[in-house]
C-alpha cells in the first residue's frame, strides 16, 4: 500500500485543508444546533455522579486555563477534557449518529472548547473544526460498522479519539503530514466497552477519547512520531477493531459527500439510551390516545432490532444509569407518567411501585427482519379486557425530523439551569445560538462557568 494511498493521508490532507466557504451552509447551521445541545447536556452532566466525580479529579490536578462548563474551576487542558467529555455523556441526552454508530457531539465539542479557548478560537473555526472531527469519525467508521458495534466496542470511545483528534489538530492549524501524525498516534489510545453500559465508565469512554484525542494532536504538533499505517495497514485500527464482517469499502469522503448532511444526528428527547427512544414515544402516546390506566395492565411486548437488544441490558435496574438501559423500566414510565424525564432516572423515580409493576409486565424480542440498528417499535398492551397495538419508525428528533428551534431552546434551557444562574443560561444559548458569528471562545466559556466555587 502506498503511503499516499493511506486512510491517515486522506484524512489528513482533508482536515489541514477543509474551510470555512467549502462547507454547505446547512452543514454549518447543523453544526451550530450539535453545540448548542452538547453544551447543554453536558452543563447538566457536570452535576451528576459520574459528572461531579470527574470535576473533582480535575480539579484534584490544581489551577489550569482551561474551563469545565457547569463548574467554577479552571484546571489543565488534559483532566479539563477528561471532565468535560464525562459530564457531556453522563446524563445520555447527547446526540447519536449511525455515521459512526455512536455520540459524535460529545467528543467534538469538548476538545473544541477546550482547545479553542486556549487558541482563543473564532465560532466559525470551532464549527469548521467540528465538521472536520464529524467527518473523519463517519468515514473510519463506514468501513468496520456496524459490525464493530456488535462485536462489543462502544464505538463513541474507539471512534471518538480520531474526532477529537481532527479536532484539536484543525484549531492547532497543522499541516496535512502533522495531522496523519496525530491520527496515527491516537489509533493506539482508541478504546471503550459496551460491557460497561449502565455505569459511569460508559460517559468516561468519552473523557478518555477527547483527552488522548488532543493529546495525540498536541504530541504531533510537537514532533511525536507513528506508524502512517496505524489505522489502515496490516495490524491496524481498521483490521483489529472490525466486525465478523472484517474491513470493507470505507465512504467517499467529504466533500465528495458530507455525512453531517446524509446520516447527520438525531437529537435526543429523552435522557437514556437512544434504543428506547421509538419504544417510549410509543408508549407516552398509546398511554394518551387510549387513556391507558396502569392498574389495567396485564401485558406488554415491544418487538424491535437486535441492536436494542444488545444495548439494554438491564432489565432489572438498581440505580438510574443502569435504568437507562433499561427498555422494560422506560416503557413503563412512559406508559404510567406517559413522559421520561431528567427525574425519571433519580432514586425515588426507580422506587415507584406503580412503574414497578407495569415494568414486570414488559417482555420485547428481536425482529430479525429489522436492521440491527434499526429505530423501529412495535408494542402490544393488553389489559383485562382489550388489546392495543402500535409501530413506529422513528423517534422525535430524528435527522430527517429535527426538533424546531423552541424545542431545542427549551431543552437547553432546562439543562443549562442545573448548573448556572438565569442571566448566564440566556446569555450562553444566544452566544451558541449565532455560534459563526462568535469572535472569541473565550467570551462564552466565561458564561458556562457555575457562580459556585
Amino acid at each position: 500500500m502506498k503511503k499516499t494511498s493511506l486512510p491517515s493521508a486522506r484524512l489528513g490532507r482533508f482536515i489541514a485543508e477543509l474551510s470555512a466557504a467549502s462547507i454547505p451552509d446547512r452543514g454549518r447551521r447543523l453544526a451550530e444546533r450539535c453545540f448548542l445541545d452538547t453544551v447543554g447536556v453536558t452543563l447538566a452532566g457536570a452535576g451528576t455522579g459520574a459528572g461531579r466525580r470527574a470535576i473533582s479529579f480535575a480539579e484534584a490536578g490544581g489551577e489550569g486555563t482551561t474551563t469545565v462548563p457547569g463548574s467554577a474551576s479552571r484546571v489543565p487542558e488534559g483532566v479539563a477534557l477528561l471532565a468535560m467529555g464525562t459530564a457531556g455523556h453522563a446524563l445520555d441526552y447527547d446526540d447519536v449518529s449511525w455515521g459512526m454508530d455512536g455520540h459524535p457531539s460529545v467528543t467534538l465539542v469538548a476538545p473544541a472548547l477546550a482547545v479553542g479557548e486556549a487558541q482563543d478560537a473564532t465560532g466559525q473555526q470551532l464549527l469548521t473544526a467540528f465538521i472536520a472531527g464529524f467527518e473523519t469519525e463517519c468515514y473510519l467508521a463506514s468501513a468496520i460498522s456496524p459490525g464493530h458495534y456488535e462485536r462489543g466496542w462502544h464505538a463513541t470511545g474507539t471512534f471518538g479519539v480520531f474526532g477529537a483528534a481532527a479536532v484539536a489538530c484543525k484549531l492547532l492549524n497543522a499541516d496535512p503530514a502533522t495531522t496523519q501524525q496525530a491520527l496515527a498516534i491516537a489509533a493506539s489510545g482508541a478504546a471503550g466497552l459496551k460491557r460497561n453500559f449502565g455505569s459511569m465508565t460508559k460517559p468516561l469512554h468519552v473523557g478518555g477519547a477527547v483527552q488522548t484525542g488532543v493529546r495525540a494532536a498536541r504530541l504531533a504538533v510537537a514532533g511525536f512520531s507513528a506508524d502512517h499505517a496505524a489505522i489502515g495497514g496490516e495490524g491496524g485500527f481498521w483490521e483489529l477493531y472490525a466486525g465478523l464482517e472484517g474491513v470493507g469499502t470505507p465512504a467517499p469522503l467529504a466533500p465528495e459527500r458530507w455525512a453531517l448532511l446524509e446520516e447527520g444526528v438525531h437529537v435526543k428527547s429523552y435522557p437514556c439510551c437512544y434504543f428506547t427512544h421509538t419504544s417510549i414515544a410509543n408508549a407516552i402516546e398509546m398511554a394518551e390516545r387510549h387513556n391507558l390506566q396502569p392498574g389495567d395492565i396485564e401485558g406488554v411486548e415491544v418487538v424491535a432490532s437486535q441492536g436494542a437488544l444488545d444495548a439494554l441490558a438491564h432489565d432489572d435496574p438498581a440505580t438510574g444509569l443502569e435504568a437507562k438501559f433499561s427498555l422494560p423500566y422506560t416503557v413503563a414510565t412512559g406508559l404510567v407518567e406517559r413522559a421520561v424525564t431528567l427525574a425519571s432516572f433519580e432514586p425515588a423515580a426507580l422506587k415507584n411501585p406503580v412503574v414497578q409493576r407495569v415494568r414486570d409486565y414488559v417482555r420485547y424480542r428481536v425482529d430479525p427482519a429489522l436492521a440491527y440498528d434499526a429505530h423501529e417499535s412495535s408494542m402490544l398492551v393488553e389489559t383485562a379486557t382489550e388489546e392495543y397495538s402500535s409501530s413506529l419508525q422513528d423517534p422525535p428528533g430524528t435527522h430527517g425530523s429535527p426538533l424546531d428551534r423552541a424545542t431545542l431552546h427549551e431543552k437547553y434551557e432546562r439543562c443549562a439551569r442545573r448548573a448556572l444562574p438565569e442571566p448566564m443560561v440566556v446569555e450562553s444559548r444566544v452566544l451558541l445560538d449565532e455560534l459563526r458569528e462568535l469572535g472569541s471562545t473565550r467570551a462564552l466559556m466565561a458564561t458556562l462557568r457555575s457562580a459556585t466555587e
